[in-house]
């Protein structure tokens, strides 16, 4: 799966990352690749199922998506 993020220079020095398809999916870096990686581990983060999340009710089938 491909992830479009924008990179934003930080006043701090560094650089604020976001995902737009995402949101609330934000993390920083000082260096490009330092915000790269901490923005893959929020995504992952973003995008792991809790099981708490939600409801399943009598009858109803769970699957799964690869995307």
């Amino acid at each position: 799966m491909k992830i479009k993020v924008i990179l934003e220079p930080s006043e701090d020095g560094g650089y604020t990352v976001f995902v737009p398809s995402l949101p609330g999916c934000i993390s920083e870096g000082d260096t490009i690749d330092e915000a790269m990686a901490n923005i893959r581990e929020a995504i992952e983060l973003y995008l792991e199922p809790v099981d708490d999340d939600i409801i399943i009710y009598e009858n109803a089938l769970v699957q799964e998506l690869a995307v």
